[in-house]
């Protein structure tokens, strides 16, 4: 079943698949800078959701904000392909999704490119603080894309994430 999910993922042509190591080897991302331009052909605002998972709520706030252009962002490809998948049969055209690390995020978006981040329940990391999706060395790579005063949505049903993000914030 992953292997299908994988073909597929492979003929979307809202998916994006770059290896870390092609972009460590100065290989670079073709659209960064350029996703409105030659993806989207349109001016409207571009909103990520980093730590996509399956894509749902890409999707949905996709069919929401019709005006904007979403992106999802995940590493793993088997449950990117529900939300590729749902968005390439209804045809809809303010949708992508990058399988990438979220390390490697600032290879695939210029300065002032993007207008929001949501993080949508990402896991809190209990042991590796490196790893928070909020953690100060993220927030740090996520400044070198985000427009000045953009927006940071931070979704979460975990305490002690929401109380690290309020006192990493301050």
């Amino acid at each position: 079943n992953k292997l299908s999910k994988f073909a597929d993922m492979e003929e979307f042509p809202h998916v994006f698949q770059v290896t870390s190591h092609a972009l460590r080897e100065g290989a670079g991302f073709e659209m960064k800078g350029k996703w409105n331009e030659l993806f989207f052909k349109n001016d409207h605002p571009i909103v990520l959701e980093l730590g996509c998972g399956k894509g749902e709520y890409t999707v949905g706030l996709s069919q929401l904000y019709p005006e904007k252009n979403f992106i999802g962002v995940d590493i793993k490809g088997a449950r990117l392909w529900t939300g590729a998948k749902e968005s390439f049969e209804k045809e809809m055209k303010n949708v992508a999704f990058v399988r990438t690390n979220i390390e490697m995020i600032h290879h695939f978006f210029a300065e002032n490119e993007v207008s929001e981040i949501w993080l949508t329940f990402p896991d809190p990391q209990m042991k590796k603080v490196t790893k928070r999706l909020t953690a100060t060395n993220f927030m740090k790579s996520y400044q070198q894309f985000v427009k000045p005063n953009g927006l940071i949505h931070l979704k979460t049903d975990s305490n002690f994430m929401f109380t690290y993000t309020c006192e990493m914030v301050k």
